[in-house]
């Protein structure tokens, strides 16, 4: 490659960073069928996620999760 004379056109330093949030995890859920969010919410009493990137976990008890469901807008297929 040496022969190349190639030139960088910048340097940027790498950092860490992760744009997740409780309403991924809400859109996420949304492509659940309604009957399993219902039964982990009946036997957990929580439904917690895990963002598989930084680690950071996300938990959400019933009401909130119901309350998120009705406010939620757009088709949760695109919304992901």
């Amino acid at each position: 490659l040496e022969d190349l004379d190639m030139q960088p056109l910048q340097q940027m330093q790498p950092k860490l960073s992760c744009d997740c949030s409780d309403e991924r995890l809400v859109r996420a859920l949304r492509l659940l069928p309604r009957e399993d969010v219902d039964d982990i919410l009946k036997k957990q009493e929580q439904i917690e996620g895990r963002c598989e990137f930084c680690d950071k976990v996300y938990r959400m008890v019933g009401p909130e999760v119901m309350e998120r469901f009705l406010n939620a807008k757009g088709d949760e297929d695109e919304d992901v």
